[in-house]
């Protein structure tokens, strides 16, 4: 689904990204791990066509290194970055229309707006209030909801339970198992390892913009050097 090999990126002179090598099949969790500053952000901003990438990045079988993220995303990349990107002065429900692609339907991929208000009531109830009026969490709902109802077959999420509270970072861990199911890809940047081993099939641990460690989540569980030198505070 996903091929990134020797990525590179640059802001200004600072050298970000070394030579970043990932993969992703069909319907994969991969969690991508490692410190604040490593450069985590940075890989799904270059495979999404924010920053400038140098080196490849394919994406089902298709070079999309140096295309415009809106083009991207129309291949059928979907991101969620960290910083819960609503409109604000949008209901829920427009926020979640905007997400359709040009000449899509709602109900006409594999999520409907429907699906996402089941899922999560609160943007139900909330479904014709502005969005800036919507909770931390609510708005980190609506910010994934509104990236899958635009169909895509793979979906970057940057940290989506950062902040929120124990009972939605369970929901979201639900709704990560079922976009897997819908055979959707998914690479996941999170911090918190605990959610990334129990739901990822893979993982890698970053350092300082290349990765350190590639494997299963039980054999990082049993790489003690590589969670104290890259991930233990």
């Amino acid at each position: 689904m996903l091929d990134v090999s020797d990525l590179h990126a640059f802001y200004g002179k600072s050298h970000i990204l070394q030579g970043v090598n990932l993969n992703i099949q069909e319907g994969e969790i991969v969690a991508l791990l490692g410190r604040n500053g490593v450069g985590r952000s940075t890989t799904c901003k270059a495979i999404m066509g924010e920053v400038a990438p140098e080196g490849s990045v394919r994406f089902k079988g298709q070079e999309i290194a140096g295309k415009k993220a809106f083009e991207i995303a129309n291949l059928g990349i979907g991101y969620v970055p960290e910083n819960r990107d609503v409109f604000p002065g949008l209901t829920t429900r427009q926020n979640l229309i905007l997400g359709l692609k040009p000449g899509q339907k709602d109900g006409t991929g594999r999520w409907s707006m429907q699906d996402m208000f089941d899922m999560f009531e609160n943007l139900q109830r909330r479904a014709d209030v502005e969005a800036s009026v919507l909770s931390g969490g609510e708005q980190q709902m609506l910010t994934m909801c509104r990236t899958l109802i635009g169909d895509p077959d793979l979906v970057m999420i940057d940290e989506p339970t950062e902040g929120l509270s124990p009972q939605m970072v369970q929901r979201v861990a639900e709704l990560l198992q079922e976009i897997a199911r819908r055979g959707i890809a998914t690479l996941l940047v999170e911090q918190k390892l605990s959610i990334a081993m129990d739901i990822a099939h893979r993982v890698y641990v970053m350092g300082h913009g290349h990765m350190v460690f590639e494997g299963t989540p039980d054999e990082l569980r049993a790489r003690e050097d590589v969670r104290k030198e890259w991930l233990e505070v």
